[in-house]
């Protein structure tokens, strides 16, 4: 076993004896399949609010929300790291280890299981939330395919027996995280490959109001970004002197390959039945001359950080908290 505490952030591994037996279909094609729908899907069947673009001397950012009739809102953008590498990035957004010197509101970690072949991962993640509602946990399934030096990274909950829902915190059982990773020419008009493009899209219940989590993306979001730019830095500084790498990215480095034209066409939509357990069906809309096939967000991340630093009124709070009830 291995334990890591630091203040508020606990961190511990404790693979299963039984890691090389991990149910390899908890996160599979279906999924990666699920992925590419939200990202190329159909034309006109969605309609997206343009929620951000920002552009500092070595990052861009840009975000898209859509709301649903029923279920979470879904996020989406597209983010341009200058003088970045894809693999670092990778390793990045998977290194748990690292997370909380950006991420403050993760409070919690445990490896459950591992699969050191096919790169599977199970963890245990518990986020700090307002006052005004539960901490939340979150039981996560991930895994990364890798098509040349592309990156397709998927994330999302499940249900775990080992590991009873509680009262308290609350867990999100709705999930789904799933971003590409990939090299990109550079802003500097050299013709090099010297910037990472990441895209993303991403839904969750939290169980959060959708007044108090609009207003929260909209006065937070760009805060929470600048945080995670800067994270991002900070880890691929320490990367130049330390050698040395965390479980978690080391697992990182373990993917399953695959050709990329199966990565852009012949996994193909995900079938009625998928679609129907996935609950969202992003499809494509072409706005503003942009190619939906490669865009990506971190919505939620700026909600919380945004409910978490005060940002929204008391008054506000105070009346969604009366809402939910203490859920």
């Amino acid at each position: 076993m291995y334990e890591f505490i630091c203040d508020e952030y606990h961190f511990l591994y404790s693979p299963s004896s039984k890691a090389e037996e991990i149910d390899q279909d908890i996160v599979t094609e279906s999924d990666l399949a699920h992925l590419l729908h939200l990202l190329e899907g159909k034309d006109g069947e969605m309609e997206w609010q343009c929620m951000m673009e920002r552009t500092t001397s070595n990052m861009s950012y840009q975000a898209w929300r859509h709301e649903p009739e029923s279920g979470p809102a879904v996020y989406r953008s597209r983010t341009v790291f200058e003088d970045a590498t894809p693999e670092v990035v990778r390793d990045f957004f998977w290194d748990d280890e690292f997370r909380p010197k950006w991420d403050t509101m993760l409070s919690y970690v445990k490896i459950l299981e591992e699969c050191p072949r096919t790169g599977i991962m199970i963890v245990h993640w518990i986020r700090k939330f307002p006052f005004f509602c539960s901490d939340r946990e979150y039981i996560i399934a991930r895994r990364i395919w890798e098509a040349g030096k592309n990156y397709y990274c998927v994330t999302k909950g499940v249900p775990y027996p080992g590991l009873p829902k509680r009262d308290k915190p609350r867990r999100v059982e709705l999930y789904f995280s799933g971003w590409v990773i990939r090299a990109v020419e550079s802003r500097k008009g050299d013709g090099q490959l010297s910037a990472c493009e990441v895209t993303l899209v991403h839904y969750e219940d939290m169980g959060i109001p959708k007044d108090v989590a609009k207003l929260g993306v909209r006065h937070a979001m760009w805060g929470a970004v600048k945080k995670l730019h800067s994270g991002m830095r900070a880890y691929q500084n320490a990367r130049k002197t330390d050698t040395s790498l965390s479980r978690c990215a080391l697992m990182a480095r373990i993917t399953t390959e695959i050709s990329s034209d199966e990565s852009r066409s012949s996994l193909g939509p995900v079938s009625g039945e998928d679609e129907k357990d996935q609950t969202v069906v992003i499809r494509r809309q072409n706005d503003n001359g942009l190619d939906w096939k490669w865009i990506a967000v971190g919505g939620t991340v700026a909600l919380v950080f945004g409910l978490h630093s005060g940002i929204i009124g008391k008054a506000l709070l105070l009346g969604a908290g009366q809402r939910i009830a203490r859920r």
